[in-house]
């Protein structure tokens, strides 16, 4: 029987658990392994469907669905997109700290 490693396991269970919106279409991202991100929008802005997240207001509108992300017109980033692209500000989060007040 094929035994997983702890990072095996958790990337085939990642999960975005708290998303929250920073200036500039950046979108600050923990998952449930601990690590946090922060992902740049900008590059999909001009892309199809996406282009409505120009808007901060309607940026703000997004929600944690299935383990990635959402908004209300159903533009969606699964958690693999999140996860494997490359974060402005790599860091792992140690317990008791609350980087989504400092960012």
């Amino acid at each position: 029987r094929y035994r997983y490693s702890k990072r095996e396991y958790f990337e085939m269970n990642l999960q975005v658990t708290k998303v929250k919106v920073r200036p500039k279409h950046k979108l600050y991202i923990k998952f449930n392994n601990g690590k946090v991100k922060l992902f740049d929008v900008t590059p999909y802005l001009e892309k199809g469907i996406f282009t409505e997240l120009k808007n901060e207001n309607y940026l703000k509108k997004v929600r944690i669905v299935w383990g990635g992300i959402e908004w209300p017109h159903e533009q969606d980033l699964s958690v693999d997109t999140l996860y494997r692209t490359p974060s402005l500000h790599p860091k792992k989060v140690k317990r008791g700290q609350r980087p989504f007040l400092h960012a």
